[in-house]
């Protein structure tokens, strides 16, 4: 095991693959000769030479079909797009082509694709630059959509990805690129899609989040236990397609309370699909409501101040758990 940040476990993830399978190439703007804007594919075109980095021009719906053609040729393309609000741009190739041709071709042509989009708030980007986009892709069938909070699982599930022969949108959150942990040092390491991980056992609410809200969601669980004796189980999604519910399931069947983070919008958010679900498998279970605690329905600003409300904070989260802990069916 070795410690290193996220950025850094992407990177030795993308390094590994491009070793061990030639098939494997990484394109976006500026993953070459700048070495991707937030420095993810450092080193990687000194290595590997421009036939396999290549810098495209700035059109992400032309980086995606591209891609897309790749694939289906034989390759295995890791596209890299600057940043999840760009992928707008490319909407059309993604649902309308992405998602569906390994269906449409019944199952003769794979598509061993992966899309990386940097995402989520909390850089003052503002409103344009700051979205969390998750849901989109969630809800389009054929796509499977990652999401990791940690160093080991951001190298994880990326092998896995760039493994899989179905397209898989993988998801970085912006914040978490310094973020640090223990990551395994063996090249075959990967973690497994469709398995959520429980970053800390607890027996009075489950809290169910992804990604950066996540690391928040154990933060505020560590501070309720200190501060209130609460013990809360942080569910990590790890991927949303395919989503492990049967984990969060039996988490909050366990501990009969629920709270579900997430940072997109709260109006048709993922978050309201996890309660519906939790509902409807745990109605006898549950001693209280479920709580969803979103970011507000609004376009970011870019004061610091106003965006830190628009977006869970740990103490936004911990509120939830208190609110749920005295409240009954």
């Amino acid at each position: 095991m070795s410690e290193m940040t996220y950025r850094d476990a992407l990177n030795l993830a993308l390094r590994e693959e491009l070793r061990r399978d030639p098939s494997v190439v990484v394109w976006g703007e500026d993953v070459a000769l700048y070495e991707g804007s937030f420095k993810v594919t450092r080193g990687l075109l000194a290595e590997f030479g421009e036939e396999r980095i290549r810098d495209t021009p700035i059109s992400e719906n032309t980086i995606v079909g591209v891609a897309i053609g790749a694939a289906m040729g034989g390759l295995r393309p890791v596209a890299e797009l600057m940043t999840v609000n760009f992928a707008l741009l490319a909407m059309d190739q993604i649902v309308n082509h992405m998602a569906k041709i390994r269906s449409m071709f019944g199952g003769q042509a794979s598509l061993p694709l992966v899309v990386r989009m940097p995402g989520g708030g909390g850089s003052q980007l503002a409103a344009q630059h700051s979205q969390s986009l998750e849901s989109y892709f969630m809800h389009c069938p054929g796509i499977r959509v990652a999401y990791p909070a940690t160093p080991a699982d951001a190298k994880g599930l990326l092998k896995t990805a760039i493994r899989d022969p179905n397209p898989v949108i993988f998801l970085e959150h912006e914040l978490l690129y310094n973020s640090k942990g223990e990551v395994p040092d063996d090249p075959e390491f990967t973690v497994p899609f469709g398995r959520a991980g429980i970053l800390r056992a607890g027996t009075d609410v489950t809290i169910v989040a992804y990604a950066r809200m996540a690391v928040l969601a154990l933060q505020a669980a560590e501070a309720l236990e200190k501060e209130a004796g609460i013990s809360c189980e942080v569910v990590d999604l790890r991927t949303l397609n395919p989503l492990d519910a049967e984990t969060f399931v039996a988490s909050a069947r366990k501990t009969g309370r629920a709270v579900v983070v997430e940072e997109c919008w709260r109006s048709a958010g993922l978050g309201g699909d996890l309660a519906h679900r939790i509902h409807e498998a745990c109605f006898d279970s549950l001693r209280a409501p479920v709580r969803r605690v979103a970011g507000l329905d609004v376009p970011m600003p870019y004061s610091r101040e106003l965006e830190k409300l628009c977006i869970p904070q740990v103490e936004s989260i911990a509120v939830a758990v208190r609110d749920v802990m005295t409240a009954s069916v």
